[in-house]
């Protein structure tokens, strides 16, 4: 039995995304003035779609309980379309956005971090802050996706969702450049446009990489747990042969 039960972990981590995503909109930075405003950072899109999706893992929670034993088909029914929605979004989204940004922040950060995270922040935005947004993201999808099983969409059609959005933000940030003539993040002000086109692709890339990792660690985790261990339903058979001579 689980020392606590994934329903209340999920509620502990939609109110701690919750505590986050209001501390970073009350802080006062010039960026937040600028055009786009949070929506240009994906570590912001990626807070809003962790909260959207622990909000619909709670609300699935709810509905299970309250659907439970009362043999309404139509409520069912609702309630597996919720599920298949909080499985769709944690496969295409949740999952490989969010090692996408803690891995990419930390690898440029651990780099050079004026080139992603100028030391200016630390004005602005306290430590804990910085993890809440960068750091705990990972561990706790993970903690999800080893509590729960979730149903991963057709191969192709996840690639084609998590390559949208991929394909989607670049364009954004393109837009804001365009819009602003300055870039959302540091580094691309120092490299070219190839070296953007290259950076760009990669990302891209790195984000199917991530949808099919998230894929074959859920499938590990499940089909591991599901086999029984190799000596169960072995029949042992002990035979006395007598005091040895």
């Amino acid at each position: 039995m689980a020392l606590v039960p994934c329903q209340v972990l999920r509620v502990a981590i939609l109110l701690s995304y919750c505590s986050i995503l209001c501390n970073y909109k009350a802080i006062e930075m010039p960026s937040h003035k600028t055009y786009g405003g949070s929506w240009k950072f994906l570590t912001f899109i990626d807070l809003v779609i962790q909260a959207v999706f622990f909000g619909i893992c709670v609300l699935t929670d709810l509905s299970s309980l309250l659907t439970r034993g009362n043999g309404n088909q139509e409520q069912e029914r609702q309630l597996k379309k919720l599920i298949s929605l909080r499985d769709w979004m944690l496969a295409v989204l949740a999952f490989p956005v969010g090692v996408f940004v803690v891995a990419v922040f930390w690898i440029i950060y651990a780099y050079d971090r004026e080139m992603i995270y100028p030391k200016l922040l630390d004005n602005f935005i306290p430590g804990w802050l910085n993890h809440g947004m960068h750091t705990t993201v990972l561990p706790f999808i993970l903690i999800e996706m080893r509590t729960s099983h979730h149903a991963y969409p057709s191969r192709n059609s996840g690639l084609a969702a998590i390559c949208t959005f991929s394909v989607g933000y670049i364009l954004w940030v393109c837009w804001v450049h365009h819009v602003t003539g300055m870039w959302v993040y540091p580094f691309l002000e120092h490299i070219g446009p190839g070296a953007r086109i290259i950076f760009f692709g990669s990302t891209t890339i790195l984000m199917n990489f991530l949808y099919l990792l998230g894929e074959v660690l859920n499938s590990y985790i499940w089909d591991t747990q599901r086999k029984p261990p190799s000596w169960q339903g072995m029949e042992i058979n002990f035979v006395y042969t007598g005091p040895s001579s």
